[in-house]
């Protein structure tokens, strides 16, 4: 048992190491496509998107709390209202929310 954990965080060494080198290796000139360089810059916003949405639903003690932050959040941030006034509102949001549900 103690001799397969080694191998299997030697492979997953190898392969994090190899995903990380391998773009640096093979592509040496500037990407010029519109597309994959469109689909490059918003990787990152979609993987944190990705992590994020789920754990504000699930983070509250009533799934309908954080779904209805996650909305009040949305409409605060599209209406312009800054980072800190977002955060703070859907807090408040979910403590009254869970406080009558």
């Amino acid at each position: 048992m103690q001799r397969n954990m080694y191998i299997y965080i030697f492979v997953m060494a190898g392969v994090s190491y190899l995903i990380r080198v391998l773009p640096l290796t093979l592509i040496r000139k500037p990407i010029t496509n519109r597309f994959l360089r469109s689909f490059l810059y918003y990787v990152p916003y979609v993987t944190l998107a990705v992590m994020t949405f789920p754990a504000m639903v699930e983070a509250t003690q009533s799934p309908i709390a954080g779904g209805l932050a996650l909305i009040l959040g949305i409409i605060l941030a599209a209406a312009g209202l800054g980072l800190f006034g977002v955060a703070a509102s859907c807090c408040i949001l979910v403590f009254i929310l869970e406080w009558f549900l």
